[in-house]
């Protein structure tokens, strides 16, 4: 339920030998930084003068579909594929692979993870240290935290009375394939949600959420009446 092929199509994907020989997908964000650099080490540096777009270091590539708007900082490495749209007021903090159709939003931090084909982080989003699958979406204010405030900062993922150890400090959020998170939602650190998993506005979760469920935050709301003054 961890590997790569579990949480994605990887069959057409052309970066898929990220995850090559790894049995849970995140294992490849330790690799991130070396393989962004292998990428613009074939394809060279790109990064065109456009308005506003401010470049933080020289191990960057644009591909020249992609739409980049101003007020845009960039920091290196960062590998930006066809047709993504990175939106006015988003900072993409080094070590990102973003690929075709993908969406970096307004006001949106992206730090050491992957976009894979059409995954979208377009209104006040974090994503660090994470993982987003094919046609995923966060919410408006959607965060995926990736750093314990426990003393014991080593990330674990609890699973059926087995308790996983990642081996990572930094680790945000995994999503399949056509999860989605609703508005101002978090994924606290370590957390896995399967493929076509929705998770409702304002929840707050943690650990592995099976494919093809509905996770929803349960409120109860007093209502009176407004006595006059």
């Amino acid at each position: 339920m961890f590997k790569p092929s579990d949480l994605f199509d990887l069959s057409t994907w052309q970066f898929r030998d990220i995850f090559d020989r790894l049995d849970y997908a995140w294992s490849a964000l330790p690799a991130i930084h070396d393989y962004v650099l292998g990428l613009i080490g074939r394809t060279g540096t790109r990064k065109p003068a456009l308005p506003g777009v401010h470049y933080l270091g020289e191990e960057i590539f644009i591909h020249p579909d992609a739409v980049v708007e101003p007020n845009v900082y960039i920091k290196a490495p960062v590998y930006v594929d066809a047709g993504v749209e990175i939106r006015s007021g988003a900072y993409i903090r080094g070590d990102a692979l973003i690929s075709t159709g993908a969406i970096v939003g307004h006001s949106t931090e992206v730090k050491n993870s992957i976009f894979l084909p059409d995954a979208h982080a377009p209104h006040f989003n974090y994503v660090g240290d994470s993982i987003l699958g094919r046609h995923t979406n966060l919410g408006a204010g959607t965060k995926l935290s990736n750093w314990k405030i426990a003393a014991d900062k080593t990330i674990h993922i609890k699973l059926e009375g087995q308790d996983i150890d990642t081996g990572l400090n930094k680790f945000g959020a995994i999503l399949g394939d056509g999860a989605e998170m609703g508005c101002n939602s978090v994924a606290n650190p370590g957390t896995v949600i399967g493929r076509g998993t929705l998770v409702y506005a304002c929840a707050a979760i943690r650990g592995y959420f099976p494919p093809n469920h509905i996770v929803k935050l349960q409120q109860q709301f007093l209502v009176v009446e407004k006595r006059p003054d």
